[in-house]
């Protein structure tokens, strides 16, 4: 299994019941096949530009170990969710 780290950028119009409900999901999809070590919201910060007409984003970090074909599974996830403007998966060291 190899480490991982992925950042999420959520429309922040989402309630807080919502949001929660969105990690939870995501931590949920790791699990299934990983680890998760770490989740870290990072709360509203304002975007460098317009994303989906959004100027703010609510940002999640989390770090988690997962096997390569739970990444392809997990991009799918997040493409799919209409909440979620941006994300990235990135391997670490």
């Amino acid at each position: 299994m190899n480490k991982y780290e992925s950042v999420v950028i959520i429309n922040p119009g989402l309630e807080e019941n919502g949001i929660k409900s969105l990690i939870q999901k995501i931590t949920d999809l790791i699990n299934s096949d990983g680890k998760v070590e770490n989740v870290e919201e990072m709360g509203k910060r304002k975007l460098a530009y317009e994303i989906k007409k959004q100027k703010e984003g609510y940002y999640v970090v989390v770090n988690f170990e997962a096997n390569p074909a739970l990444i392809a599974e997990l991009e799918r996830i997040y493409r799919i969710t209409d909440t979620i403007l941006k994300f990235i998966v990135v391997k670490k060291d």
